[in-house]
């Protein structure tokens, strides 16, 4: 092809020809070609759905000028035959070419096109032109025969995750770009001219699976021509001198072609924007002040996973959707081992553990390559793993860049040490070199080269660790002594059959290792003792367990403590050698309590449990009164069906409601939770049943009745969501029973974002009573402000009826932000709540409702004003202006009209960051 980049208008004429051969069984009536660039081109295509399902606005706020597209001016055969084309309805980045006759098996066909591509902004996907210092970076913006394998062309849209199905193909590249321009390519450059304001490069690659341009107005790159591979590279790191980087790529590069075998493509780029987009998760993420690893080595972790990315890109043939776990694993593998050979006592957290006062810290202790595991089990035992064998486009973020990279490494890691001998790391290699000669590769090819290696059955490997999410957990059973032999029983809890390694330790040092296969149940084996005074299963870590506590057993003293309990201050990695209790400073605050010191001890590791407490007894600093709360929660994950989650709790807790007056709350409760079986939508489903039992203390300044001082609630909640950023629905019924009174509520939100970038937000509420016996206000429905006699809501002042606290909003039953004459409804009420946006975060709100007391009828009330939606559900301002009350601006005391919302619980704010993760 011949392509011209016009600078100004950001885009590229391309002028090429596809010389298509038949290579398949088949007889073809058309050929599909990847157009990844005019996925770019709406709001409705599958990459921008990917944006919005990952809580990702700006590509919807976009402009047009900063969206991509594909316009085709022409498509042709090579004797200038006009061919049809068209784009399949759910695929707006597949182009499909009809044939003006069919293409026999080893037949070929010349397709002859013209089009004109204009790139998107880099900041979506960081490829693309890049405003702020002139450059393009530009990977996939071209036209190119998509993957045909199992007699079928291989369709895959856009979705942003570097998975784009293309036929090996061999380039030849005119490109001509503005003189004041460089170019960087892992294409081979075979000549460069120039010819007025352009520089013409010819270009070429053999059986590539694309290619890399970068094009900036200053060369970024540095070039390393070793012996193993010629690199370019710009990863920054000023810290690092030019001596340095050289041996480390000289290093690197080496290492892989002796685990992999020669690069046959010539030159490797590895850029900033690769590794941004596929960063060292733990080394990113620490602030730059804190370095607790040398500059070299941050360097060299950097480099090590960009190169073996790129390496692995672009040699392996595989669908890299359908069989993306294997350029994960191996890509995993090779940087265990790389550590291991090279940095065998690199701790997780560096050189922060020397320090005294936090070395006895589990994070600080364990080995880089320790946490890998941690981080895939972080998915387990949230239920929220995926099998690593699923397409890559099917991951939650979280599986598809962390979790599901480890776990695919851990299980090749796993099969190596099983089978020994390096017949994992020889089959790799023999995988690599299958991929250079090959047309397509796929898993099955590396499944029969590991079976024809060893004698051993490794069919657990793909039927369970690949193609499942099936967990693996083995502890022991009864151990008996029998002379210098031990009776040892293993079980098989979850009964996922996989090989599992026993060892015999004496005084925490290994006296031998030995692997058992084969253990579907309950299974006594005689091993000799060896003099070890301890067992313990996969004490390495080797296999990728769900639970590592249960696998010690003493053998010798008189208590069976296999392990111990430990204390340790604020919060730790899970430590499966001890039982951890956890202890950290706490505060809370509201206005009748002040700040609220306290100490919250509890089990809660950064690794779910099933079992979890926690205690946070606490100090009122202006009652001096102690206070606090407490939980004991079970959780039982169910691992098939849309029910995923049963959670069992119960709960306490005693603040002040007012300043001379505690409340004390007692909840049992059972929480059903339900999710769509497609992890990646974010629809969920809760059903709630709860007693809630209250009592208050009588006070001086709010009056209270004998109901309503000591009541207890039969409660029963059922909730569905589904949310996205430019889609949010959410459902919630409430059923409530108590002895003077029984309630039913239900509301709908619904939040929409359009295409113009209006937003509309409309809420419905209805509640009744079902019976009543009761003349207290306490029980009834609020239109402005709940009494909140439940103790759900985090009130800073939640009896204040004048100060600034009494005009904290929540929005609840009737969301009324104006304070009418009439406030509460004891037999019926119906609101309705909307706002909608006139500039970025400025709303126009507005609320109507009718409502019924006894012994009256039905009232209509109205409000309307300003919302300021700086952070939707955090902290937002209702500026009140047109109400039943009247027009409001102009009345006396207006300040003390406006509602806040304010949320200061940092576990809320986090969800904000995380939820495109999960």
């Amino acid at each position: 092809m011949t392509a011209t980049l016009n600078t100004d208008t950001k885009t590229v004429n391309v002028k090429q020809q596809i010389v298509y051969i038949n290579q398949s069984p088949d007889v073809l009536n058309f050929i599909e070609l990847n157009d990844w660039n005019n996925s770019y081109s709406s709001k409705t295509t599958p990459l921008a759905k990917h944006f919005t399902d990952q809580f990702i606005k700006a590509f919807h706020l976009a402009k047009e000028y900063d969206r991509g597209n594909t316009i085709i001016a022409s498509a042709k055969t090579g004797d200038g035959s006009t061919l049809q084309w068209s784009r399949p309805e759910a695929h707006p980045d597949i182009v499909t070419i009809q044939l003006t006759k069919p293409l026999a098996p080893n037949g070929q066909v010349t397709l002859s096109l013209e089009y004109d591509v204009k790139l998107p902004n880099d900041r979506f996907t960081k490829f693309g032109f890049d405003d702020k210092d002139g450059s393009f970076n530009l990977r996939d913006w071209y036209l190119t025969p998509s993957r045909y394998e199992d007699h079928a062309f291989t369709t895959y849209s856009n979705e942003n995750i570097d998975d784009i199905a293309n036929a090996a193909c061999d380039y030849t590249v005119n490109l001509q770009l503005p003189k004041e321009l460089t170019l960087t390519t892992d294409l081979a450059s075979e000549n460069k001219k120039s010819s007025g304001t352009y520089t013409e490069y010819t270009l070429s690659g053999k059986s590539r699976m694309g290619f890399n341009l970068i094009i900036e107005p200053q060369d970024s790159f540095e070039v390393f021509k070793l012996k193993a591979a010629i690199v370019s590279s710009n990863l920054k790191d000023s810290r690092v001198t030019d001596v340095q980087r050289a041996v480390i790529v000289d290093k690197i590069t080496a290492f892989t072609a002796d685990n992999l075998g020669a690069y046959p493509h010539g030159e490797v780029v590895v850029s900033q924007t690769d590794y941004d987009r596929n960063p060292v998760y733990g080394l990113n993420q620490l602030p730059a002040f804190i370095r607790p690893f040398p500059d070299s080595f941050v360097f060299e972790m950097r480099f090590l996973k960009t190169y073996l990315n790129a390496y692995l890109k672009n040699t392996l043939k595989l669908d890299p959707r359908k069989d993306n776990w294997i350029y994960d694993g191996i890509q995993m593998q090779l940087i265990m081992k790389y550590i291991k050979e090279n940095y065998p006592n690199e701790k997780m957290m560096g050189n922060l553990g020397s320090l005294p006062v936090i070395r006895t810290y589990n994070i600080f202790t364990i080995g880089i390559n320790d946490q890998y595991n941690y981080l895939a089990l972080l998915m387990a035992r949230r239920n929220q793993d995926q099998p690593i064998g699923d397409p890559k486009s099917s991951l939650i973020k979280f599986n598809e860049q962390i979790a599901g990279k480890y776990k695919a490494g851990l299980a090749i890691n796993y099969l190596d040490q099983y089978l020994g001998n390096n017949i994992v790391e020889q089959s790799v290699e023999q995988f690599y070199n299958l991929n250079i000669i090959a047309r397509t590769t796929s898993r099955q090819d590396l499944e029969d080269i590991l079976k024809n290696r060893t004698d051993k059955d490794i069919n657990w490997f793909f039927d369970k660790l690949v193609a499942t999410r099936d967990i693996i957990d083995y502890k022991f059973g009864p151990v008996k002594k029998e002379g210098d032999s031990l009776r040892v029983t293993i079980k098989n809890v979850t009964g996922t059959t996989v090989p599992m390694s026993l060892y015999g330790l004496k005084k925490n040092n290994v006296v031998y290792r030995q692997w058992f296969a084969g253990v579907a149940k309950d299974t006594t084996f005689t091993i000799a003792r060896a003099d070890a005074d301890k067992l313990a299963l996969n004490y390495n870590g080797e296999v990728p367990e769900y639970n590592r506590r249960n696998n010690y057993k003493k053998l010798t003293g008189i208590f069976p403590n296999n392990r111990p309990v430990k204390y340790t201050f604020f919060q730790d990695l899970e430590d499966p050698r001890y039982n951890q209790i956890f202890y950290v400073p706490s505060f809370t605050f509201n206005i009748y309590d002040g700040f609220t010191p306290g100490l919250r001890i509890h089990n809660k590791s950064l690794l779910e449990k099933p079992f979890i407490f926690d205690v946070s007894p606490s100090y009122s600093s202006k009652t001096s009164e102690l206070a606090g709360s407490f939980s004991l929660l079970y959780n039982q994950y169910v691992r098939e069906g849309e029910m995923f989650n049963v959670r069992y709790s119960v709960s306490g807790s005693t603040f002040h409601y007012t300043p001379d007056a505690r409340y004390t709350k007692f909840t049992p409760s059972v929480q059903f939770r339900f999710r769509d079986p497609d992890l990646r939508k974010n629809r969920k489903e809760f059903l709630t049943l709860r007693q809630v039992t209250v009592n208050r203390e009588k006070t001086n300044y709010v009056l209270t009745e004998t109901q309503n001082e000591n009541y207890s609630v039969f409660n029963a909640r059922f909730s569905k969501s589904d949310s996205e950023i430019t889609r949010h629905y959410n459902f919630n019924t409430d059923l409530q029973l108590s002895d003077p009174f029984g309630k039913l509520a239900g509301e709908v939100q619904f939040r929409r974002l359009f295409n113009d970038n209006r937003q509309v937000n409309l809420r419905v509420f209805a509640g009744m009573f079902i019976y009543r016996s009761t003349a207290s206000e306490f029980f009834s429905f609020g239109l402005d402000r709940p009494t909140d006699y439940l103790f759900d809501y985090n009130y800073y002042g939640r009896s204040e009826t004048t100060s600034l606290f009494s005009r904290q909003y929540i929005l609840a039953e009737g969301g009324f932000k104006s304070q009418l004459d009439t406030r509460f409804a004891n037999q019926w009420m119906t609101t309705v709540n909307g706002s909608f946006n006139v500039w970025n975060w400025i709303e126009i709100y507005g609320d109507a409702g009718l409502f019924k007391n006894k012994y009256s009828s039905p009232k209509f009330g109205y409000d309307s004003g300003i919302r300021l939606n700086l952070v939707t559900d955090y902290f937002e301002l209702y500026l009140p202006v047109q109400s039943s009350n009247g027009f409001e601006l102009t009345q006396a005391h207006y300040s003390q009209k406006i509602r806040f919302v304010v949320t200061l619980s940092p576990g809320a704010l986090l969800g904000l960051f995380t939820r495109k993760w999960f």
